[in-house]
Formats: C-alpha cells, sequence, structure tokens
C-alpha cells in the first residue's frame, strides 16, 4: 500500500508530467533541425558533388565528338591558334583563310550529292557536285572567282598545264583536281605534306591526294592528334572527317596555302555571281 501511495502521490505525477513534456520539447526541437538544417547540409553536400560532376564532364567533354564530327576533339582544336590572312578581299571583315574555311563548312552542312557530271557552262546545280566544286565554292565565299582565275590562267599558259589537259575546256578544266593541282603549285605556297608536323596544317589550307585523285580543304578543328580535319566531297556520311589522321589516307601530292598578297593582281578574278 505504502509503494502505491507515492507512485499515485501528486508531486510524483508532476515529476512525470514534466519529463514527457520536457521530452516533447526535444522532440520538437530535432523535428525543427530535420526539416530546417539538414536540407541545408544536404544542398552543400550535392553542390560539392555537382560542381565535381561538372569539373569531370568538362574534362571527358574536350576529347567527346560534337554534332557527331568523327574524330574532332574540342581540347586539341583549343591548343592550336588559327591562321588569319592578312588578305580581306572581298572587304566583309573576314580574313581569306577563315572566310575559305566558312564556306567549306556551309558546303559540308548543305551535304551535295556527289556528281562529276559534265555541265554546259562548267558549274553544275547547287545542290551538287563533286570534290572540286567544294573548292571553288569555297573561294567564292572568300570573294574570288576561281574558274576564271584558272581559265585565264591556262589560256595565257598553256605549255603548263600542257601535262594535264591535251585541250583547254573551260566547262569542266577548273573542276580538275590534276588542273587545279598545277594552278595552285604556280602561285600558292607549297606546304609539308607530313601531317606530323601539326602546326604546318592551318584552316584553309588546300590538299590534294595521288595527284587527280582527291582535293580537300583544311578544317579550325582538329582530331586528338593535333592533325587537323578535312572537309571535302567524297560521297561520304561525313563531310568533315578525320581523313587526313587516319592511316588508310591516300597519298598526300599537295599541301598549298592560298595568299593573295603574294599573287599577280593580274591572275586575281572577284567573284560575281
Amino acid at each position: 500500500m505504502e509503494s502505491n501511495a507515492r507512485r499515485n502521490h501528486p508531486r510524483h505525477s508532476g515529476n512525470h508530467f514534466l519529463v514527457w513534456l520536457a521530452a516533447i520539447v526535444v522532440l520538437v526541437i530535432l523535428g525543427a533541425c530535420l526539416v530546417h538544417g539538414l536540407p541545408a547540409f544536404r544542398n552543400r553536400g550535392l553542390d560539392t558533388t555537382s560542381d565535381q560532376t561538372a569539373e569531370t564532364a568538362g574534362r571527358g567533354q574536350s576529347d567527346k565528338e560534337e554534332d557527331n564530327t568523327p574524330g574532332l576533339s574540342l581540347k586539341q582544336t583549343a591548343a592550336y591558334p588559327r591562321l588569319k590572312s592578312s588578305v580581306d578581299y572581298d572587304n566583309d571583315g573576314i580574313d581569306d583563310y577563315t572566310d575559305l574555311v566558312q564556306g567549306a563548312h556551309e558546303g559540308a552542312e548543305r551535304h551535295r550529292k556527289y556528281d562529276t557530271g559534265y555541265y554546259q557552262g562548267g558549274y553544275p546545280p547547287d545542290d551538287r557536285g563533286a570534290c572540286t566544286d567544294e573548292i571553288w565554292r569555297d573561294f567564292s565565299h572568300a570573294g574570288y572567282d576561281l574558274k576564271a582565275m584558272v581559265d585565264a590562267d591556262i589560256a595565257a599558259n598553256p605549255t603548263a598545264y600542257s601535262g594535264v589537259i591535251a585541250r583547254p575546256d573551260p566547262n569542266i578544266d577548273f573542276r580538275r583536281t590534276n588542273v587545279l593541282g598545277v594552278f595552285f603549285g604556280r602561285y600558292a605556297q607549297e606546304l609539308t605534306t607530313d601531317t606530323a608536323a601539326h602546326d604546318q596544317w592551318q584552316q584553309g589550307d588546300i590538299v590534294i591526294f595521288d595527284t587527280s585523285w582527291h582535293i580537300g580543304m583544311v578544317s579550325d578543328r582538329r582530331d586528338k592528334q593535333g592533325v587537323p580535319l578535312l572537309l571535302h566531297n567524297m560521297a561520304q556520311k561525313h563531310r568533315e572527317n578525320d581523313y587526313l589522321g587516319s592511316d588508310s589516307h591516300r597519298i598526300i601530292s599537295g599541301h598549298f596555302r592560298f595568299d593573295a598578297s603574294r599573287i599577280p593582281q593580274s591572275v586575281l578574278k572577284p567573284w560575281n555571281g
């Protein structure tokens, strides 16, 4: 009975009430911390993780393809400064080499149907063409009429071209790779054919393979080894790709850089198309 009396004593009941009240207060405080405090810690943790993820993704992105361009390395592209010409032939505020490669990129995006057909007047339809047609189109983008220049030089210097054509034909001569090889050999700067000399390959350079087999233009973007991509048309899916960096590319027989400041004014013809 004594024990029961003490257990039911009002003073002890009050103590129990205070203990429960204290426990409730503690639980409320802990609940507030959970609601307001932990997310802050979680957010700080997520932010750190996000920063690390972004940094890692950024490093990986440097060697990923962009727009499905085979072989493209953004890291290597950024590592090589782009060569700029001292000439802006069409006075559009863009130097010649940048103009040439912009024209080549536009041609690659157009993805014209491969066509080596003969056309009266020389020019194929705008949605068609062969590798050489990309070259005169690139030059027109920079303000040059490559057809007029080639035709005039053949007419003025027929013996220089006697090894590649039997007689002049303005309908097709400017679309022949070997004819362009002679023209650029006469008026452009001739450069190394060694693709390992990375800094000697710059945007807007012209490359000829096996003398008369193929021609393309050097891109302003590079592969993982620092070799520039090639903008060209051989009916392939990707008109900008790592052909120069491929072990299977045909023999490079010519590598030229067109510099209008070194060319007689009588040779240069402006594009009026």
